[in-house]
């Protein structure tokens, strides 16, 4: 049996247990002092090549103001096309931006820094949102403004990909997040290395980047066997 099955039955028989004992008729504390078995990580579904490059269009967007479509693509293609996580996203400044840069210095969980290469499509999806936004943008200043000019809320971008669900016919596992599982699956579908794509990500451990791109066991002997001298 699963973990799940496991620890909905060890939780039914406490339940059954603690009823017994208000009736005097058992003793809980043994059942109490078992440990529950560990959950396997639930993380969002990868969206498809086809779907991801979908969401991040900008004539995809849903938004009546022409400046608010290119601010919502603009963030969800860093999401993919960086492998950010939505609140790196939404802390960088116009001053990460200046120049035009190839790469993009990232602050993530732990105060861990990385640096992510900035691929073309997600730094011009962002210049035209520069270049639309009405709002004054300093150096400093948060980059990515709401509707009134104040810093732009995860729950904005969060609600913008719900109707995007609807309207491309996604599952309702195609999240923000679910983009920046995409990058990882399609990076390591397209030969990129665990190693490297942990770096990416910013995880401390490459167990997580194995969940996290859903890493079996006949994928890593198919990189071993394309990649070792003596394979």
């Amino acid at each position: 049996a699963g973990a799940r099955t496991l620890g909905r039955g060890l939780a039914g028989l406490r339940s059954f247990l603690r009823h017994l004992e208000r009736k005097g008729l058992a003793n809980a504390a043994g059942a109490t002092a078992v440990r529950s078995p560990r959950q396997p990580k639930s993380l969002p579904k990868p969206l498809s090549d086809r779907q991801a490059i979908a969401v991040v269009d900008a004539h995809e967007q849903l938004a009546e103001e022409p400046w608010i479509r290119v601010r919502n693509a603009a963030v969800l293609a860093l999401l993919y096309g960086c492998g950010l996580r939505i609140s790196e996203a939404l802390s960088l400044t116009p001053a990460d931006f200046a120049g035009s840069p190839a790469s993009l210095r990232i602050t993530g969980k732990g105060g861990k820094t990385r640096i992510v290469p900035l691929i073309t499509p997600a730094r011009t999806g962002v210049e035209d949102y520069i270049e639309l936004c009405p709002y004054q943008l300093g150096e400093d200043r948060p980059l990515f403004r709401g509707a009134r000019g104040g810093p732009l809320q995860p729950a904005i971008i969060q609600r913008e990909m719900q109707k995007l669900r609807g309207a491309l016919g996604l599952p309702d596992s195609a999240t923000p997040h679910a983009l920046r599982h995409s990058f990882a699956t399609h990076l390591l579908a397209g030969g990129g290395d665990l190693r490297t794509i942990q770096e990416l990500l910013g995880h401390a451990s490459l167990s997580t980047t194995q969940v996290y791109t859903g890493v079996d066991s006949a994928r890593l002997l198919e990189i071993y066997d394309r990649a070792h001298p003596r394979a």
